[in-house]
């Protein structure tokens, strides 16, 4: 049985597969358009996902779209009535789209796919809480999906027993933990669905000297953990933007105006908000608990990449076990629309668990093979050398440890905002120039923003207070207190951006400034050549640990194809790039042209 999952129409489309309950492919859309959180319908990446596995459109049982669009336009609708006449100018902006596309989902599929069979549709919910528990390790598990949100709801707890997944609670719109963190995102100068890491990774640079304000003027929390947000300071359901007047008077000012400088506010405003988010998901998850009585728990929506939010509930220990899904944002919804549909309309049963996941390590996206990326090479006239692969893993870590850094292309493309090990750039977490150098000279972002670790999974409780493993990048822990450097007289007060120049453990590059880290463990299963990378790196430094960060540059979409690898390679000041069996040091490459035809028409033959 074969069943294709679609989301699309809001950011980050994306299509999935599954074939008899496994994942068989899935990828956004942006990583073929090179659009970044590209909206459109995922044509590439569905035809993607069907030569994956060798079948056609017709031979798909069903195609399901992860939201009734029907409901979510009943819920504009009334939204726009509930403030008029103040929604007017959003309301004409909004209305032809939703006209002439968004309602016509069902002949937008038929026709984008030349598919004439079953089209089904899940809750946008319960599209998140699947895709969190079916491939989760548990057979049972409570869930927890928070977000902007969907048709009505912006947070729900469920159950999932078996095959079901039963909705206990939820919070509906205007009230929603994911759009109150986006309107400090929109406030702080950031883009909103796009720009909410960067508020977390600036959080640990301010103060929480805003928290009071937030509790008692924004939001009315309860002890469950269920909330209301203050509509009054709030510009999002009929405006054209996050936050109106009042929001400003509270906060002191206008709104930071994206790019120019961050100032101490906009620091403690992350900070702020980042606590008072982290309560209500504390909050939250203790009341699952209390409801479910499970002690394992699932999560998805935008919200669960809130790594530090995650971290917190790990660390209080209100679950035994945490699974989060690693595209846990709307490009998730494919997936679990999907599964959805295979479990509980067509009424399929559930193996048994293993005590390992179903998600594949997310690595569901295309591979390329050396015979695809030599021809690609030879077309576009770049130098390089091909290698066994101990002789590359052994020169690769070299080049590391002498302190270059590395464009690493290998397998198939991760499912989710975060690279794992398959499309990453990669450096020595020993250096201590390693994450201005990044940033600036190879991602061109902001200068605060963290790297992550990736580091053995036999290895990483010597330099993490981290309980399990964290494969999908999606827990923060401390930095073990054995490997922290204190800072001296001189630097112990820096407050602000100026802490970012201290050396704050052995492995600096990878030390935030609140000495944590967002933790990716590597397994010899789920990933065996970037597993035996750090090994061989481990053997010449005696570090299991390296720097990760995506393969790209701010503003685009994680490389996918040869030809993305080789341009962002040449557009930034990486020193190597490892495709497939081949190395390519910049030194040796041709003077670089840009080229706008440059992307090789994509092809899997």
């Amino acid at each position: 049985m074969y069943i294709l999952g679609i989301s699309a129409f809001y950011h980050d489309s994306a299509a999935a597969l599954i074939k008899d309950g496994e994942v068989s492919a899935a990828a956004q859309e942006e990583r073929f358009s090179r659009k970044k959180h590209d909206h459109e319908f995922p044509g590439k990446a569905s035809e993607y996902c069907l030569k994956q596995a060798g079948i056609k459109a017709k031979d798909l049982d069903a195609v399901v779209f992860y939201e009734k669009p029907f409901v979510k336009f009943e819920r504009i609708l009334e939204t726009y009535l509930a403030v008029a006449p103040r929604g007017l100018l959003s309301f004409l902006k909004s209305m032809p789209l939703w006209l002439k596309k968004k309602l016509w989902i069902k002949e937008i599929l038929s026709s984008g796919l030349s598919f004439d069979g079953k089209i089904l549709f899940t809750e946008h919910h319960e599209s998140h809480a699947a895709s969190a528990y079916y491939p989760s390790p548990f057979e049972h598990a409570a869930i927890l999906t928070i977000d902007g949100v969907g048709e009505w709801a912006t947070n729900t707890i469920a159950m999932g027993n078996g095959e079901r997944i039963d909705i206990i609670k939820e919070i509906e719109f205007p009230h929603s933990l994911g759009l109150l963190y986006s309107a400090f995102t929109y406030f702080t100068g950031f883009k909103v669905n796009s720009g909410e890491y960067k508020l977390m990774g600036l959080a640990p640079y301010g103060e929480p000297v805003y928290r009071k304000k937030i509790l008692d003027e924004l939001v009315d929390l309860k002890q469950d953990g269920s909330y209301r947000l203050n509509q009054d300071y709030f510009d999002y359901c009929g405006g054209l933007k996050m936050t109106g007047g009042k929001f400003e008077k509270l906060f002191g000012g206008h709104p930071r105006k994206p790019e120019s400088p961050i100032t101490a506010r906009e620091m403690n405003l992350a900070k702020s908000i980042q606590d008072v988010t982290e309560e209500i998901m504390l909050r939250q998850a203790r009341f699952a608990r209390r409801v479910t009585g499970s002690a394992n728990l699932c999560m998805a929506g935008g919200v669960a990449l809130n790594c530090v939010g995650n971290g917190r509930i790990l660390k209080e220990g209100i679950f035994d076990n945490i699974w989060i899904q690693p595209a846990a944002g709307d490009a998730g919804g494919s997936l679990g629309a999907a599964l959805a549909a295979y479990y509980m309309h067509f009424k399929n049963s559930r193996p048994h668990s293993t005590g390992s996941d179903r998600q594949k390590g997310s690595y569901l996206g295309p591979a390329f093979a050396d015979e695809q990326i030599q021809g690609f090479l030879e077309r576009s006239g770049a130098p390089a050398r091909r290698m066994t692969k101990q002789d590359l893993l052994h020169e690769t870590a070299r080049l590391i440890k002498e302190g270059n850094v590395i464009g690493w292309f290998q397998g198939r493309m991760e499912f989710g905002p975060r690279a794992l090990g398959a499309r990453s750039i990669i450096g020595d977490a020993r250096s201590e120039e390693m994450q201005s150098k990044m940033n600036l000279k190879i991602k061109f972002r902001e200068s605060f923003r963290p790297f992550a670790p990736s580091v053995l999974a036999e290895s990483y409780r010597e330099y993490f207070d981290l309980d399990e493993e964290s494969p999908y990048m999606l827990l923060v822990a401390p930095v073990k207190k054995e490997i922290r450097i204190d800072p001296d007289e001189t630097t112990k007060n820096a407050s602000g951006l100026d802490k970012l120049n201290l050396k704050r453990s052995i492995i600096p590059a990878v030390t935030h400034v609140d000495y944590t880290a967002r933790i990716q463990t590597v397994n010899k299963r789920d990933n065996p050549i970037y597993h035996d990378l750090i090994e061989e790196f481990k053997k010449l430094t005696g570090c299991p640990v390296i720097v990760n960060t995506s393969f790209n540059v701010r503003g685009e979409p994680i490389v996918c194809s040869p030809s993305d690898a080789y341009t962002c390679f040449m557009r930034t000041e990486m020193d190597y790039l490892i495709m497939g069996s081949f190395i390519l040091s910049k030194a040796d490459q041709p003077d670089w042209k840009e080229k706008e035809d440059w992307r090789e028409i994509f092809e899997l033959d």
